[in-house]
């Protein structure tokens, strides 16, 4: 059973999600808040699989929020997905540097919501290589910045490579064949990497090999 925290202000909202989601049989919403104090204080309580977070709330904002769930130990199981009207903007942008591993935007397909609910409780960033590619050229054409997660050096080369590739908007398929590797070895250079730089899943990745300057942006 995947147990889902709902965060957002706005009561109809909260009430379309909870009615989409709790049809299915394998997901619960175990808990509703209204504002991002409410939304940490419940991931305490009730240690969800999946908080769905709205982006702006009174109190604490949806990036607060995610900042303090995402830092508190307690909550490492936790996958938070920012919900956001705008889709890819500067907004979102700060919450996946605040730990959240991917976005949906409010108004979604219900099967989207269902499946994106489903990916999150599986650890998987919610952000496909499309979006990937948005994130780096929309938001990610500035300096580095350094000093984020452990240093790089604790990779190895090939870890290096395959964070690399994951940046630029590869999926596990494509790195797997540009490198001449199985899937699963694709896949365990991926862990290995997201472990030693204690990035919450692959979203935080990405951004990570962006900010510490282990990849630079395209020009544009």
């Amino acid at each position: 059973m995947i147990r889902v925290l709902l965060a957002d202000d706005q009561a109809l909202i909260r009430a379309g999600f909870r009615a989409l989601l709790g049809a299915e049989e394998d997901i619960e919403v175990v808990a509703e808040g209204a504002n991002g104090r409410e939304a940490v204080a419940l991931a305490v309580e009730h240690v969800p699989d999946v908080a769905l977070v709205d982006i702006q709330m009174p109190v604490l904002d949806g990036i607060e929020a995610t900042r303090q769930i995402a830092a508190d130990p307690r909550l490492t199981g936790v996958h938070v997905v920012i919900l956001t009207n705008y889709g890819l903007d500067e907004y979102v942008y700060r919450a996946l540097r605040a730990g959240a591993g991917g976005f949906l935007v409010k108004d979604t397909e219900p099967a989207d919501l269902i499946h994106g609910v489903r990916v999150a409780a599986r650890g998987d960033a919610l952000l496909s290589p499309a979006i990937t590619r948005r994130l780096i050229g929309e938001f990610v054409s500035r300096p580095p910045r350094g000093g984020l997660g452990a240093g790089l050096e604790v990779l190895t080369n090939r870890e290096r490579e395959v964070v690399a590739l994951a940046a630029r908007g590869m999926s596990n398929d494509e790195i797997a064949a540009h490198m001449v590797i199985s899937l699963a070895t694709a896949k365990t250079h991926i862990s290995r990497a997201m472990t030693k730089l204690r990035a919450r899943d692959r979203a935080q990745l990405v951004v990570l090999a962006y900010e510490s300057g282990l990849v630079t942006p395209p020009s544009r």
